[in-house]
């Protein structure tokens, strides 16, 4: 018959082992010959006996505690000596330990004689000398009888951590702060330019020229206010930042040339700063050109939800001219007033958290992390724990490259002293000692290794439904890329019809646009856990690995009200997935040539995966779908062949099809079928 060692049991029942004994002994059990363990019938009754007794008695454990025999005089002064301890300072009722620990040692940690130890090692049926070990099962009990908590060695109390990394602050001690700022808008609108020039006109004379270090963000004064403006590459960064759960940003600046108007990426930043629900005044740049046209500008921004001021909508904008300096201090006056109304606070006086927003590897200064203080104060020598990096800062540096010793709410600064480069979005907290930093990085590690084992899954089509019945979606976010913008519109009608049909999901298109399927697509649609439908249009290869690790799901397709039967049975549950399609090579074309009573053939360099004899051809121009079909001939040098792997180069005909250009790509692809 299997037996249960006291201990164990102990454990198990949630209770000290005295207490246990304590029953044992009331069952009339023979104590001493169960010094070590009990049979498993023993145990059922005891495990029975005692949850009768909590359900008649809910406060069980103080009764237990009161009666406990009290042990001799010097051993109760000394409980009370700990508690009265514990009571006093938290810290002291923690002790660390590895999964064994010396005898001699623990009485020592716990403050009481080996001898002691001893006995109550005794009383748990653990028979052990003062050199000998026990285990962490065993000292935790001991230690939680005289009231200590024992945690091993890299691991920490979750429930004290995640009080101590961050908490609610009171509505009393928020003071007001410096928004942060994102500059968003088209390639060549002017973005750095407006930065540049607003830098300029706020920097003092004694300053002039003292940016002599780019640290990703800066702080720009006007009329006693400080902004924060992010330096960051476009969207993009902003994007993949979100996508990791960091909103850094209270308010975006859209830049818009006044003599171009609003193009492709204008529309994405627009798309992106609606995902992240931040506020966006409008910066007509330019303004100084011949042909700037304010009021297109307007016109266009209306078509895409940002509905001017003056026309009676809410869109804040700005004719401004970086080039001449003219209307910048209206733009700040404007983001200032922006930043009043949403009444942006934070208490400096506390532990700092912040968010990395760039980190790279100096050969010379080891990692450096550009951080933007969000709450409390961060300081010189403060331990921090970032991400699965941690440390002591040993130095900061301010947005002019001077050496500062401290950091509030909404101040960039950049921080040496980590053990390891950060990611950008890694959330910084400060904490008692580098001894916690370093156990809740091993903890973040271990988190990053289960996560990457489990590779989170983000919306497919084919789980959509069980989703919805599950309850954990209610929108759908979708983003549409089509070869041409009437497409595009069609298929916004039908989704949005779609929405009203269903009550179970809303059907929300967060981005569209002509062309094919980048990766700033598929980073926006990781950020908001979007599903990404293409018409004509192809993902390139960038966007199609992006996906792959992003866990994204792409549906491209050829037929608009496919795509809208297979949202449509999502939805409902029918979808039945028969074949799908994978694309096994992709090629590009090299050269043309006219074979007599055959057409065109195209001279072909294999770039990734294989072309075979039997796939179906897809060619590209531009990344729009110019044709679909099957191969005709397949060669390398004068031989038939049935594939030309990667890296080869060879002869491609395609059936009925002569329009092959230099430049185009083939796609190739096998239709699978799903099980």
């Amino acid at each position: 018959m299997a037996k249960i060692r006291v201990y164990e049991l102990a454990k198990e029942l949630k209770m000290t082992s005295k207490d246990l004994i304590s029953k044992i002994k009331d069952l009339d059990l023979d104590i001493n010959s169960h010094m070590s363990s009990l049979e498993e019938e023993e145990a059922e009754m005891i495990k029975e006996l005692i949850e009768e007794e909590k359900k008649l008695n809910k406060s069980n454990n103080k009764t237990n505690k009161k009666s406990k025999k009290p042990g001799n005089g010097k051993e109760d002064k000394q409980k009370k000596h700990i508690n009265d301890d514990n009571v006093d300072d938290n810290k002291i009722s923690l002790i660390e330990i590895e999964d064994t620990i010396v005898v001699k040692d623990f009485a020592e940690k716990v403050g009481i004689s080996a001898t002691e130890l001893i006995t109550k090692l005794i009383g748990l049926g653990v028979m052990a000398g003062m050199n000998d070990s026990i285990d962490y099962e065993v000292a935790s009990l001991i230690g939680e009888d005289l009231g200590f908590k024992v945690i091993k060695k890299g691991t920490t109390d979750d429930t004290e951590g995640d009080l101590k990394l961050d908490f609610e602050d009171d509505p009393e001690n928020l003071k007001p702060r410096a928004p942060v700022v994102t500059v968003m808008g088209h390639v060549d609108h002017g973005k750095t330019s407006l930065l540049d020039a607003i830098r300029k006109t706020s920097v003092t004379k004694k300053e002039a020229g003292g940016i002599t270090q780019h640290i990703g963000a800066s702080i720009v004064n006007t009329k006693g206010n400080k902004i924060t403006f992010l330096d960051t590459p476009g969207h993009e960064a902003f994007t993949s930042m979100r996508a990791r759960g960091a909103q850094v940003t209270d308010i975006a600046v859209l830049v818009v040339a006044a003599d171009d108007g609003v193009m492709p990426q204008t529309i994405e930043a627009i798309n992106h700063a609606r995902a992240a629900k931040v506020p966006i005044i409008v910066a007509i740049n330019k303004m100084d050109k011949p042909t700037a046209n304010p009021d297109r500008v307007k016109q266009e921004l209306t078509e895409h939800g940002l509905v001017p001021e003056e026309w009676g909508g809410d869109t804040i904008t700005v004719p401004v001219s970086a080039l001449k300096n003219e209307g910048l201090d209206e733009l700040l006056e404007m983001i200032l007033l922006v930043a009043e109304m949403q009444e942006l606070k934070a208490n400096p006086d506390r532990p700092a958290v912040g968010t990395v927003i760039e980190a790279q590897l100096d050969k010379n200064r080891g990692p450096v992390a550009t951080v933007i203080v969000q709450k409390g104060t961060l300081n010189v020598g403060d331990a921090v724990i970032c991400g699965s990096a941690s440390g002591k800062i040993r130095a900061m540096f301010d947005d002019k490259g001077k050496r500062v010793k401290n950091a509030g709410p909404s101040v960039p600064v950049a921080v040496l002293g980590l053990s390891e480069v950060p990611e950008a979005g890694d959330k910084l907290y400060v904490v008692e000692d580098e001894k916690v930093a370093r156990a809740y990085a091993e903890k973040k590690k271990e988190e990053i290794r289960q996560e990457q084992l489990k590779a989170t899954q983000k919306v497919s089509l084919d789980g959509l439904f069980e989703k919805i019945q599950a309850g954990e979606i209610k929108d759908l976010n979708v983003i549409v890329k089509a070869d041409t913008r009437g497409t595009i519109d069609a298929i916004r009608k039908s989704l949005e019809k779609i929405g009203t049909e269903t009550e179970e999901v809303k059907v929300n298109i967060i981005h569209n646009g002509v062309g094919g399927i980048t990766e700033t697509d598929v980073m926006l649609a990781s950020a908001s856990d979007a599903l990404i439908i293409g018409f004509n249009v192809r993902p390139t290869l960038n966007a199609m690995d992006m996906a792959k690790l992003e866990k994204v799901d792409i549906k491209t397709y050829r037929i608009i009200y496919e795509a809208i039967e297979d949202i449509k049975a999502a939805i409902k549950g029918m979808l039945e997935p028969k074949y799908e399609e994978e694309v096994i090579g992709r090629a590009e074309v090299r050269a043309t040539f006219k074979v007599p009573n055959v057409g065109t053939v195209a001279g072909i360099y294999v770039q990734h995966g294989k072309i075979t004899r039997n796939s179906t051809i897809r060619l590209l121009r531009n990344d729009t779908v110019i044709y679909e079909g099957e191969i005709a001939s397949l060669k390398r040098f004068k031989d038939d062949v049935r594939e030309i792997a990667s890296g080869y180069e060879g002869g491609l005909g395609l059936q009925n099809f002569n329009d092959i250009k230099e430049g185009d790509v083939l796609e190739a692809y096998i239709m699978k079928e799903v099980k």
